[in-house]
């Protein structure tokens, strides 16, 4: 299997490794400044700047996979990858090429589902960078990493729907420039196919009976100016022509939407990882204990070892799972796409935490990037599905796979 990077991608990776080192590494402490100064739901006036920079570089959406015709720069996910491990060293940093979850997940959805006239009123601005959006499908009653137990009732009126329900950690959603939200719920719950009671839903942001009820944190942190929010919806009415695809495809979209944003994670993931690993050697060459450098521990020299293991691991896994979704869809790739889930967010939670562990209690201050990269990278243990989910459906593939295929004679 071939990952050499092509002339395209090269010549793509090495503008934005420039354009990090020019723009995104020295405004790490701008940003954050202006961050805690401002409105926290406002970005920062650097993002703005930067977006501007990002778009005359030629490094915007570049997530969009060519499938996606004339939405599409025209790169494969396998291509994309490289480019995604760079952007998510920096946190906030995919935002200001519009590569950032959940934009890149709804983009797509409106894309692939989205009728001409929804996606001039709404994907046309998201792929401008004018507006941001909010996936809504998370609940707090209920144990909402199966999708099919969503409650939210959204129940047709005449020419509208009406929307009922609560949802959390609706990632975007304080953002004050959050302009639409994809909403999912129930619209035939007495169904006897549970896959096909659920449908999915554009709402408007100034929608009278949304109500943001306060921003949920994650470890201590508010993420803003991104955020995510509690949820209501009460008796929200939108335009039946707002639903999209058709009543009971709720499920089939949110399946085709979760692919490919789960492999972003991870591509973002290794690129944090990477970071960490970095930094660390820095660490270990550079810091003095009982009297000698921290690399001339072995204990040390083994944590560096196993992190460079573990990272490149996860790096040809998720370049196999997009080369998968390249050449057979995100379906025919969806046991890989499990794998990367599973492994790459585990990987980046040991990998940081050697890294604090080598940094002492620099590692889980303010003076490095660790301790914000660590709960990045434990919370994608939990975003797209927890990791017990994705084991659960894999070992149910493949032990059915593998069943199949010795009652066929078929050699595994």
């Amino acid at each position: 299997m071939d990952f050499d990077f092509s002339p395209k991608v090269k010549e793509l990776r090495q503008r934005l490794l420039d354009f990090m080192d020019e723009y995104i590494y020295p405004n790490e402490a701008l940003w954050d400044q202006q961050v805690a100064e401002g409105d926290r739901w406002e970005p920062p006036a650097l993002l703005a700047e930067l977006k501007d920079k990002a778009k005359a570089a030629g490094l915007w959406n570049l997530f969009l996979p060519q499938s996606y015709g004339k939405f599409s720069p025209g790169l494969t996910n396998l291509e994309y990858a490289p480019l995604a491990e760079i952007m998510g060293r920096v946190y906030w940093a995919s935002e200001v090429f519009n590569c950032n979850a959940p934009d890149t997940g709804n983009m797509e959805v409106l894309a692939k589902y989205g009728n001409e006239e929804q996606q001039q009123q709404w994907l046309t601005p998201l792929l401008n960078g004018e507006i941001r959006s909010a996936f809504a499908m998370t609940e707090p009653e209920l144990a909402s990493s199966d999708a099919t137990n969503v409650a939210t009732s959204i129940v047709r009126d005449g020419d509208d729907y009406v929307i009922n329900g609560r949802k959390w950690y609706i990632s975007g959603a304080c953002n004050n420039h959050t302009k639409i939200y994809i909403v999912m719920g129930k619209t035939d719950p007495d169904n006897s196919n549970k896959y096909i009671q659920q449908s999915m839903i554009l709402v408007p942001a100034d929608t009278p009976g949304v109500t943001v009820v306060r921003p949920m944190k994650v470890f201590g942190y508010d993420d803003a100016p991104e955020g995510h929010a509690e949820m209501v919806f009460d008796n929200v009415r939108v335009p039946a022509s707002n639903l999209l695809l058709g009543e009971g495809r709720g499920f089939e979209i949110a399946q085709g939407r979760l692919g490919p944003g789960r492999i972003h994670h991870c591509m973002r993931t290794i690129g944090l990882a990477q970071r960490a690993l970095e930094l660390m050697c820095k660490r270990a060459e550079s810091r003095v204990a009982f009297g000698r450098p921290l690399i001339k521990q072995q204990s040390v020299r083994e944590d560096i070892a196993q992190s460079a293991c573990d990272i490149e691991q996860a790096r040809l896994l998720t370049l196999k799972a997009a080369a998968k979704m390249d050449q057979g869809g995100n379906k025919a790739a969806k046991d890989l796409i499990a794998m990367i889930k599973i492994v790459a967010p585990n990987m980046g939670c040991r990998v940081i935490d050697r890294a604090i562990q080598i940094h002492g209690a620099a590692g889980v201050s303010q003076d490095t990037f660790l301790a914000r990269a660590y709960t990045l990278a434990r919370s994608i243990r939990l975003a797209d599905g927890p990791d017990q989910v994705h084991m659960m459906q894999l070992g149910r593939n493949l032990s059915r796979e593998f069943y199949e295929r010795s009652e066929s004679g078929e050699q595994a």
